[in-house]
């Protein structure tokens, strides 16, 4: 399995990303997919989630409404498009997916808001 974000970048309080994640070596139709983050000094916490088809997707409280997570099972693509960014939205972004019980992540990608 490997998983590789890019897509990060400094940007500016209000700004917009958007962040990809490329998947390979497992069938990336057949798992649900992840986007966590982690903020320096704190935990990793999760950001959302997208069922395998795209049909279903569940966000953290203090994203929703401004993320929004979608996929390309063609591609093998995971996406996040990050909108009206705040200062506390500054983290390392991974993707994840979990497979026969073992949780995989890429090397993530750092998003840094600020003026």
């Amino acid at each position: 399995v490997q998983l590789v974000e890019s897509g990060g970048g400094l940007v500016q309080p209000g700004g917009s990303l958007r962040l990809s994640c490329a998947a390979s070596g497992f069938t990336f139709g057949d798992y649900e997919m992840r986007w966590y983050r982690q903020a320096p000094g704190k935990e990793r916490e999760w950001v959302a989630t997208i069922s395998n088809f795209g049909i279903t997707t569940n966000y953290a409280s203090s994203v929703k409404g401004r993320f929004a997570i979608s996929r390309d099972n063609y591609k093998q693509m995971l996406y996040l498009h990050m909108t009206g960014l705040k200062l506390e939205d500054t983290a390392v972004y991974y993707c994840s997916v979990t497979r026969g019980g073992f949780d995989s992540w890429g090397q993530g990608t750092q998003v840094t808001v600020s003026s």
